[in-house]
């Protein structure tokens, strides 16, 4: 093989080297003997074999889990809360140089504001507005990260461990107010039947003809029952009728 043969092999290997492709969602921190010299878009790119190098950044929306924090509540009750963190990286540049390792760093930021949130509130509060609790450490958080070219979308409380005993106690608590709501919908029902059952008496009252109706429904309902035998203390002609007077119009 030639000279000229093996130099061109050389320079084709030296070309091929250099190819670089960067996916849509992906972006390329370019260096030139390590200082920064423009970020690449997707697609072809070629850089110099040995004089340049490139970092790569994934630009897309990045999740990772909050792992599991032992805080202590305002209202003094020790409990396990973990969560979730949702962010994506605007400018690559700075979060490359700005940061050493951008993700690690978020998640001791998440870490901590989880803790320093839900340190100062009752218990009460963190089982009730989860929501408001990650807003409340979403804003701790994208406070220290947006010089880092770092957007963080949103902050997720998932779980919170609680102590056995506490489980229990608010078991106890739940089973109460369902006995108490329980009681109050009886009372209501209670009232509102003696209510329609006074309405009745009283139209009864203002009509005699009704009791002897009623007598006979009741004649009728006993007299299902084949074995009954029915004694009257009284002879029937005793209930009050009202006597309807018949006007004549000429």
């Amino acid at each position: 093989m030639n000279p000229l043969s093996i130099f061109a092999i050389i320079i084709v290997l030296f070309l091929v080297s250099g190819i670089r492709i960067i996916f849509e969602y992906k972006r390329a921190i370019k260096f030139r003997f390590g200082k920064f010299v423009t970020t690449l878009q997707p697609g072809f790119r070629w850089i110099i074999p040995f004089v340049e190098t490139i970092q790569i950044v994934d630009v897309r929306v990045i999740t990772f889990n909050i792992d599991s924090q032992e805080v202590m509540t305002e209202d003094n009750v020790p409990c396990s809360i973990d969560g979730v963190v949702f962010f994506k990286i605007n400018n690559p540049k700075k979060a490359v140089l700005e940061v050493e390792t951008y993700k690690f760093a978020i998640t001791q930021l998440a870490q901590a504001a989880l803790r320093d949130v839900c340190g100062k509130v009752e218990l009460d509060t963190i089982l009730s507005k989860r929501e408001e609790m990650g807003k409340n450490i979403k804003q701790i958080v994208e406070k220290e990260t947006k010089d880092w070219g770092i957007e963080i979308n949103d902050v997720k409380i998932k779980d919170i461990q609680l102590p056995e005993n506490m489980r229990r106690m608010m078991a106890n608590q739940a089973e109460a107010e369902r006995s108490r709501r329980a009681q109050i919908i009886l009372a209501l029902a209670e009232e509102q039947a003696a209510g329609k059952l006074l309405e009745a008496g009283k139209l009864i009252d203002q009509s005699p003809s009704a009791i002897k109706l009623r007598l006979y429904q009741t004649l009728s309902n006993i007299a299902a029952e084949k074995n009954s035998t029915i004694l009257f203390p009284f002879p029937e002609e005793m209930l009050p009728v009202k006597k309807m007077k018949s006007k004549i119009v000429k």
